[in-house]
C-alpha cells in the first residue's frame, strides 16, 4: 500500500513540476490575476462555475473571496453558481446544459468575470457559459487539463494544467491556481495582510 501512496504523490509532484516549469501557463495565471483585479477595481463581480468536483472548487473559489483566506478583510463580490434551485429549474425548463449561462444571462455585467472550470475543456454546461459571457462583455477566465480544447478558443484567458492520465490530477493543479489567484487579489487590495510581522 505504501508504494501507491508514494506513486500517486510522485505523480501529483510531477504534474506540479511540470506546471511550474511551463512559463505559458505561469503567464497566463498573472494574466488571470491582472483580470480579476479589473474587475474589482471597476465594481465587479466574479462568477465561477463547473461540475462535479470542478463545482465543488468553484464553490471553494467564491467563498474564499466572500468569507476569508488567509487574514480578515473586507469581502469581495463572487458568486458560484450552484443554487439548487436555480439548477434544478433551469435543467427541467431550458436542460441541463443551460444551468450556468441562464444563470450569468441573468446576473452578468459588463465588466464582470467568470471563472469556468472544466478539466476536459469540453463540458457543454461551461462552454455554454462562457459563451454567454462572451456575448454580455464578461470576461472569461478559463481552468482546463487538455491544451487546444473548445474552452480555450472561447475564453479571455486560458490556464491550461494538465495533470496526468485522470481528472484528479487536474483538479488538485486548479485548487492551486484557485488559491494563488486569490492571494494575488489580496495582495493588490489588502497588501497589509502580506506585511511581515
Amino acid at each position: 500500500m505504501i508504494e501507491h501512496i508514494k506513486g500517486s504523490l510522485l505523480e501529483a509532484q510531477r504534474a506540479l513540476d511540470n506546471f511550474i516549469a511551463n512559463a505559458e501557463a505561469l503567464r497566463s495565471v498573472e494574466a488571470a490575476a491582472e483580470t480579476l483585479i479589473r474587475t474589482y477595481e471597476s465594481k465587479g463581480r466574479v462568477y465561477s462555475c463547473g461540475n462535479g468536483g470542478s463545482m465543488c472548487d468553484a464553490m471553494h473559489f467564491a467563498e474564499e473571496l466572500t468569507g476569508r483566506y488567509r487574514k480578515n478583510r473586507s469581502g469581495l463580490g463572487a458568486i458560484a453558481i450552484s443554487d439548487p434551485s436555480h439548477m434544478s429549474c433551469v435543467a427541467n425548463d431550458f436542460g441541463y446544459d443551460y444551468v450556468f449561462s441562464r444563470y450569468i444571462e441573468s446576473h452578468g455585467r459588463e465588466g464582470d468575470s467568470l471563472i469556468a472550470i472544466s478539466t476536459s475543456g469540453k463540458s457543454p454546461t461551461i462552454l455554454n457559459a462562457a459563451k454567454a459571457a462572451r456575448e454580455m462583455g464578461v470576461s472569461v477566465i478559463a481552468l482546463t487539463g487538455k491544451a487546444g480544447s473548445p474552452l480555450e478558443s472561447l475564453a479571455d484567458v486560458c490556464i491550461c494544467a494538465p495533470g496526468g492520465s485522470y481528472a484528479d490530477r487536474v483538479q488538485e493543479l486548479h485548487i492551486k491556481v484557485l488559491h494563488i489567484l486569490i492571494e494575488l487579489v489580496e495582495r493588490r487590495f489588502f497588501p497589509e495582510n502580506y506585511e511581515r510581522a
